[in-house]
């Protein structure tokens, strides 16, 4: 259904903004959803955190900022915004602990103590600073894993290169020693991953090279099941596809196949497991994925939010959850990542139309 929830969005600052100032209109959720603005001037939004106290943080990449966004009258829509810092490097990633907001530069991780109570004077501190420099693939998604470890990603300074024992992996940060275990390599750019409910393992969305053509290799989806466990790169993608430079010699055999193969170039970027109540029983433990859209594609892809059924370690079904974010080959926005709300309602961010979307269902 679309939404008419709001006519204009104006005064967007970021270039390439021109079009989202109907987005809200355009987007189209399942029967029963609705989609409305959360925030409407958060530069290049990427990654959101929630604090305890209910203050959503947002980091972006180009823009070198993170903002707080607060809805201190709990009407589903922020009323303020906050710059908490700038002048970062691509701080995309960012987590909140502890009352604590840790955001993820490229080379490094650093914290803003206290945040909700520190919103106008935040001061950063450097917890970690032993990352490689490269800005190419550079940007990273953070979490926190259940026993409190930080989880940080290393993508590959290429599109394609072979093997170097800095990048390529997913790392778990003990907060304590500051000590870094690998829990995942082969992986060329991961900018999204959450944990199973249930099951425990760390699911993680991983982008496919390019320069294959228009519709290999696929992007992917993939679990981890034991710690340092291989995904491929760079000598197979899509777990089947051997890579002209670097397949030969290779045994497939020897890395672990995706959960899910999607479309080629869709660059999938933050997923969620919906754990809320609000959403109808069947979203219940359910993947979520921003699929942030193609930029070397002779015909667009992505450009949407997707569900994918989970059932243990296996996807049973991939369909659409939000669309509209690009048409007839204009783009109007691009989605990023999620973040789930106390009351089960979804927000979206959005870095190219500088917005942020709360998703919620209406029971009837």
């Amino acid at each position: 259904m679309r939404n008419k929830i709001l006519s204009t969005l104006i005064g967007l600052a970021f270039a390439g903004s021109a079009h989202a100032a109907d987005i809200t209109d355009r987007l189209v959720v399942p029967e029963g959803f609705t989609i409305e603005p959360y925030a409407l001037d958060v530069e290049n939004a990427r990654q959101l955190a929630l604090s305890d106290s209910g203050i959503v943080y947002a980091g972006s990449r180009k823009a070198g900022k993170v903002h707080a966004l607060i809805d201190a009258d709990n009407n589903g829509q922020a009323e303020r915004t906050v710059l908490i810092a700038e002048g970062l490097n691509m701080p995309s990633g960012i987590a909140y602990k502890d009352g604590d907001l840790y955001v993820a530069e490229v080379e490094r991780i650093v914290r803003f103590k206290d945040i909700d109570k520190n919103l106008d004077k935040a001061e950063m501190e450097v917890v970690f600073d032993q990352l490689p420099d490269k800005r190419h693939h550079g940007w990273k998604f953070i979490r926190f894993s259940p026993k409190g470890d930080l989880i940080i990603p290393v993508g590959v300074p290429c599109n394609i290169c072979d093997e170097d024992p800095e990048f390529g992996l997913i790392y778990s940060l003990d907060m304590d020693t500051r000590k870094v275990t690998t829990i995942a390599n082969g992986v060329r750019n991961s900018v999204g991953f959450d944990y199973h409910p249930k099951t425990g393992n760390l699911w993680f969305s991983d982008n496919g090279r390019d320069m294959m053509g228009d519709d290999m290799p696929p992007c992917e989806i993939n679990v981890i099941t034991e710690p340092g466990q291989h995904f491929g790169f760079p000598y197979f993608h899509g777990g089947t596809i051997a890579d002209p430079e670097y397949g030969k010699g290779k045994n497939m055999s020897d890395y672990v196949q995706p959960a899910l193969n999607l479309g080629a170039h869709v660059a999938p970027l933050g997923i969620h497991f919906y754990t809320g109540e609000q959403f109808p029983s069947e979203y219940k433990n359910q993947l979520f994925v921003a699929e942030h859209g193609s930029w070397n594609r002779t015909k667009k892809a992505g450009y949407r939010v997707m569900v994918a059924n989970v059932e243990g370690d296996k996807v049973t079904g991939y369909t659409p959850f939000i669309t509209g974010f690009m048409e007839n080959e204009e783009t109007f926005g691009r989605p990023v990542a999620m973040v789930q709300m106390p009351d089960g309602s979804l927000l979206v961010s959005d870095d190219f139309a500088n917005a942020v979307y709360r998703i919620q269902y209406n029971k009837k």
